[in-house]
């Protein structure tokens, strides 16, 4: 199992960012894909998860009305569009999915 996220970098408060999350050695389309975050001191949290067809979709409420999941089953990968992004959204984005980790994108939000 392989998880490659890219995507991140730095950006202004208000601004966007869509990462994604490459997976491979499974069969993608038969799982649910999430997303956590992990921000410098602070334990790993969860964003947003997927159910393996993307018709069900769940948000911590931090994020919600904000960041949106989804993905593409034919090219096992899973997104995560942010926009307005805040100062307290900067961390480490981590993609997960049956039980592996990607090795994460730093997303920093800074003027």
């Amino acid at each position: 199992v392989q998880l490659v996220e890219s995507g991140g970098g730095l950006v202004q408060p208000g601004g966007s960012l869509r990462l994604s999350c490459a997976a491979s050695g499974f069969t993608f389309s038969s799982y649910v894909m999430s997303w956590y975050r992990q921000a410098l001191g602070k334990e790993r949290e969860f964003v947003a998860a997927s159910d393996s067809a993307g018709d069900w979709t769940n948000y911590a409420a931090s994020v919600k009305g904000r960041f949106t999941i989804s993905r593409d089953n034919a090219k096992n990968t899973v997104y995560l569009q942010m926009n307005s992004l805040k100062p307290e959204d900067t961390a480490v984005y981590y993609c997960n999915g049956v039980g592996y980790w990607g090795q994460g994108t730093q997303v920093t939000v800074s003027s």
